[in-house]
């Protein structure tokens, strides 16, 4: 957990490297100002308002302890061991078996499971998840996810200024043509690559600190390989406001072939699954 940790430290320091990058090409002035301002403000209400985003694009709608009292003891039970306060639970109409977390602490969260999953999963698989699920609050994920979200911004919108309006005081100073176009083009790439990086890397620390909680590595192994199946069976369709919300999600919810495997914002099934294995075969 501690590796995770420090890489997404890492990785959250070249995101800021690269603004000072291109700031530095830039020349300063106004314009970094609007970009960060921009930034900041449209990062910020994702980040306050995740929860409703993430929940309205699913359709989901909350569940009682009398309609699930299944769902709600297992969670009501990991909340306790964690010593957190419960969160709010929902389920999403559709048959792929899925689930997520929201919200931007604790007091604020949120858990959707789909109905495909509670088809799916038996109960300790099912547990499993939600430890998972769990973990991503407690490990801070959605304040992590929003930080590298508006720094990946911040790029963004500087690298189009470098393109559209060059960068420096004076021909010297300034990145020149090539330089501005290459920057156009490669800073959001370079952000994009980043920032799935630290995607994936919570990925693994949500496994493995939601096997800790749950006692249960393995339950969790078996739930992925059941729910990598099921969403390849029932990809969900790839329209903008699911987009918004994949990268909460346990799995993948596309179709995801070929290069979009490769720039998913999740690692691969089987390598979660290896290490959750390792973790089993050697607790640490």
């Amino acid at each position: 957990m501690r590796h995770n940790g420090l890489r997404t430290a890492v990785l959250l320091g070249a995101l800021s490297a690269l603004i000072i990058l291109v700031g530095w090409w830039l020349g300063g002035g106004a314009g970094i100002q609007i970009a960060v301002l921009v930034a900041l403000v449209s990062n910020a209400v994702a980040y306050f308002f995740s929860d409703k985003i993430a929940l309205s694009s699913m359709r989901a709608q909350p569940v009682g302890p009398g309609e699930w009292p299944a769902l709600h003891r297992m969670v009501s039970e990991l909340s306790a061991q964690a010593g957190q306060p419960m969160p709010r639970l929902y389920v999403a109409p559709t048959m792929q078996p899925n689930a997520f977390a929201t919200g931007r602490d604790p007091r604020h969260a949120a858990v959707c499971v789909t109905y495909g999953i509670s088809r799916l999963l038996d109960e300790r698989e099912l547990r499993a998840v939600i430890g998972h699920e769990l973990s991503h609050v407690y490990n801070r994920d959605i304040l992590i996810s929003s930080v590298a979200g508006a720094l990946a911004t911040m790029i963004t919108y500087l690298a189009y200024m470098v393109g559209f309006f060059g960068g420096g005081g004076s021909d010297d100073d300034g990145p020149g043509v090539l330089g501005a176009l290459l920057m156009m083009l490669l800073g959001p790439v370079a952000a994009a690559l980043i920032q799935m990086a630290i995607s994936r890397a919570r990925e693994y620390q949500a496994d493995e600190s939601g096997a800790r909680l749950t006692g249960d590595p393995l339950g969790l192994a078996s739930a992925l390989r059941k729910i990598d199946a099921g969403t390849r069976q029932l990809p969900l369709p790839e329209n903008g406001r699911l987009s918004s919300t994949s990268h909460l999600m346990i799995a993948n919810p596309f179709r995801g072939g070929g290069l979009g495997r490769l720039f998913s914002t999740h690692p691969p099934i089987a390598d979660r699954i290896a290490r959750l294995q390792e973790l089993a075969a050697h607790p640490r």
